[in-house]
């Protein structure tokens, strides 16, 4: 029995702390380039992988961006499933991280999903930021 996108994506993840582990983390994607879905929660599903390039540019500008957006001396907003042989990344937004400890009750979403996993539709209902939009799309347009 194989396990979907979602029961896969609801599955046990480990957060990456510290800024050298998100590279280490980066440095195992770009050793396995191939077959790579990134996605946007909540916007229009890839319908195919990313090419190996377009997942360089994926990773150079998301590293920018978090270290940039998220201006502390740890990561946390990273989760793997598994960070020495990742299939799936759960990357937050640095500005909307809800509640650490999960008390308010809301399900916090990963604004963008690294998978080997073809990315089906999550019940995400809060709305995009524009900015996050915009940062997409001139991302991969």
């Amino acid at each position: 029995m194989s396990v979907t996108f979602t029961q896969y994506f609801d599955g046990s993840f480990q957060g990456i702390l510290r800024w050298h582990q998100l590279d280490a983390l980066w440095e195992k994607v770009r050793a396995q380039p191939e077959g790579w879905y990134a996605s946007l929660v909540g916007e229009a599903l890839p319908d195919a992988p990313l090419s190996a390039e377009a997942l360089e540019q994926f990773i150079r500008e998301m590293d920018t961006l978090l270290r940039e957006e998220h201006d502390y001396d740890y990561c946390g907003v990273v989760y793997a499933d598994n960070p020495a042989t990742p299939t799936m990344i759960k990357i937050y937004d640095p500005h909307n991280m809800g509640s650490a400890c999960g008390s308010s009750g809301e399900r916090i979403w990963p604004r963008w999903v690294l998978s080997h996993l073809k990315p089906e539709p999550l019940a995400e209902t809060a709305p995009l930021p524009g900015n996050r939009k915009r940062w997409w799309q001139k991302l991969f347009n």
